[in-house]
């Protein structure tokens, strides 16, 4: 919630140095790792002639296509400042639909990018937030939610395509998320986040004007629609007498539920194919990502196009149902785009790792499990470098993933792979309370932040320590967004667990940041009091759990990364506990980056807070 989408040698002494830790590989300099792309968003053109993607090439993320023929990319935006993620090609042209927000501050609008390459916001206006839902089925309008009206809440708006004359939908009074509008458009499911593992879909009936909770239920359950289906069915991921989220066919005339795929882990999303012949579930298998093309009627497996090893992610058809964009990418190569087609052959068509960075000389990561304090088996990624050993042992840190609820996954890191290629162990913990692991693994921390997951981190480091290849005595924390938070907790209530910590846009005071939620967070608002505690009741908890408090406590040497514009965690708040640990005469290293919200889009700034961290823990451990 806090989280998204934000992603991070004294040289080693002796034990730690170059010679030490595998000078066979190539020691990496930050740049150069992130010049690898970096992709996002993906949508293939209706004949399956381009596909469109976002890119950082340029250094901030802009809006591309690529043709399937040949390789050719050619750009469709061009902004310097502020970061460009493409949406979707329109159904029946060659517009294309983006979203930007401005300088990292999270109020993003929806664009139009024109035939002739001019650009009109579709949804105008200051200090409003949009998102796009849908394209309408009969491909003459699309479907988007602002908060215009009402800071809020987000109303359900249709936007025709032929003069973007806009129309409201739904107004939304009650704290829901319009998600999907049916085919015929009578219907709109509707999510309602009651805490950050439990919510309900309603359905709104537009003819009757009635809202249904077809997901009623007691004690805890997730719930999400995913998609509409010819028959008028509606699928929903839930998690329903099952610790895992399987795929169900919701019949809305009688209610009945019938189970279409049931695997050991999440099934996260579905939808089917243009043509209506098959239904793709992307499944979140144990830090990795599972994709399953499924025949609509039979829910027999179809075969998908032989492509390299990797994960399989972001299916984009087109209108054929035959012909797809997808990515490919491990914990050693970023996401490269292909192009395939069912029953044919794949084809590269953008390569994102750096020709000057051998994937060899990267590492891949490892999923490794241990018994925390109380012997919860809590699962991770292990990074060691290339050489270590029992020898050579590498100096480690400990990486705690954003959130609450987020989840560490086997995806390219370029700071990950910095610090593995500079001698640094890294085991990127997914602590109770992670998403991917069942219901009550991640309802396992809730009223208990800042304790029980802590106490798993803290127990990651007698994991390390007792890892031959690492070194006992030089083992620190790192993190970013609920992840700094937790680097901080470390600090100031275990604070001779680990040898320093590194804060990456991390909480210090949840009084504040719960107190300061974006108002366009109203409807996760409750759920996060629910999980984190209400400031108004909680004053006490939310004070005791709170590093900025007990910052008299924190000893190690501490580093703040801290975006300016940030909407979420106020910079303010890196401002306090940088000053209260300083009064400790603690060393504490602070960056602030004017031109960034929560979390690095630019790579410039990127390249210059990653090399300060390297630079912070070549000095301190």
């Amino acid at each position: 919630m806090l989280c998204a989408g934000c992603a991070m040698d004294r040289a080693p002494s002796d034990a730690g140095s170059s010679a030490a830790t595998g000078a066979a590989a190539q020691r990496l300099d930050i740049e150069t790792l992130l010049a690898s792309l970096r992709l996002s968003g993906l949508d293939l053109s209706p004949d399956g002639a381009r596909a469109l993607f976002s890119s950082n090439a340029s250094g901030v993320f802009n809006a591309y296509e690529v043709e399937v023929a040949n390789g050719a990319v050619r750009p469709l935006t061009s902004s310097r400042a502020d970061a460009i993620y493409a949406l979707a090609y329109f159904p029946r042209d060659a517009r294309v639909l983006f979203t930007a927000d401005q300088g990292g501050n999270e109020l993003n609008h929806l664009y139009a990018r024109e035939t002739d390459g001019t650009v009109r916001d579709l949804t105008p206006g200051e200090k409003l937030k949009a998102m796009f839902v849908d394209f309408a089925h009969d491909e003459q309008s699309l479907f988007a939610v602002t908060n215009e009206r009402d800071a809020r809440y987000f109303d359900l708006y249709e936007i025709a395509l032929d003069g973007y004359a806009k129309t409201l939908v739904y107004q939304n009074e009650i704290g829901v998320r319009p998600a999907l509008v049916s085919r015929d458009e009578r219907y709109v499911a509707l999510e309602k986040p009651n805490t950050t593992s439990d919510n309900d879909v309603l359905l709104l009936d537009r003819e009757t004007g009635e809202v249904k909770n077809l997901t009623a239920h007691a004690g805890v359950e997730s719930n999400d629609a995913l998609a509409f289906t010819k028959r008028g069915s509606l699928l929903l991921a839930t998690n329903r007498d099952a610790e895992f989220s399987q795929l169900v066919e919701l019949d809305l005339a009688s209610g009945e539920r019938t189970t279409l795929f049931a695997p050991r882990w999440d099934v996260v999303g579905a939808e089917l194919t243009p043509d209506d012949r098959a239904l793709l579930v992307t499944v979140n298998a144990d830090a990795r990502t599972a994709l399953h093309l499924l025949h609509a009627e039979t829910l027999a497996e179809i075969a998908l196009p032989e492509l390299p090893a990797g994960d399989l992610s972001a299916i984009a058809f087109a209108k054929d149902g035959r012909s797809f964009a997808c990515y490919l990418s491990s914990s050693r190569v970023p996401a490269s785009l292909y192009a395939a087609r069912l029953g044919g052959s794949s084809k590269l068509l953008v390569s994102s790792l750096h020709p000057e960075i051998a994937a060899e000389d990267l590492v891949e990561g490892e999923v490794v499990r241990f018994a925390s304090y109380d012997g919860l088996e809590i699962p991770g990624i292990l990074y060691l470098p290339h050489g270590a050993s029992a020898k050579r042992p590498a100096p480690a840190m400990v990486w705690v993933h954003g959130g609450p609820g987020g989840q560490s996954r086997l995806s390219y890191s370029p700071l990950i792979q910095y610090l593995v290629g500079h001698g640094y162990a890294i085991y990127a913990i997914n602590n109770r309370g992670s998403s991917g692991y069942g219901k009550s693994f991640h309802a396992a921390d809730d009223r208990k932040h800042g304790e029980a997951d802590l106490e798993d981190v803290v127990a990651s480091k007698a994991f390390l320590a007792a890892h031959p290849a690492i070194d006992d005595e030089r083992i620190g924390i790192m993190g970013g967004s609920y992840g700094g938070y937790m680097t901080l907790a470390a600090l100031a209530f275990r604070p001779d667990s680990f040898q320093l910590g590194v804060d990456i846009f991390g909480v210090a005071n949840w009084l504040r940041t719960l107190e300061s939620i974006p108002a366009w967070w109203e409807a996760q608002r409750q759920a996060l009091y629910a999980e984190l505690g209400d400031p108004a009741t909680d004053r006490e908890r939310l004070t005791r759990i709170s590093p900025l408090f007990h910052a008299d406590k924190i000893r190690r040497p501490l580093m703040v990364l801290q975006g300016a514009n940030d909407p979420r965690v106020l910079q303010v708040e890196s401002d306090e506990i940088v000053a209260a640990a300083q009064k400790q005469g603690v060393p504490v290293e602070y960056l602030v980056f004017p031109d960034e919200g929560h979390g690095f889009v630019k790579r410039e700034n990127e390249a210059r807070g990653y090399a300060a961290v390297l630079a912070f823990l070549q000095k301190h451990l």
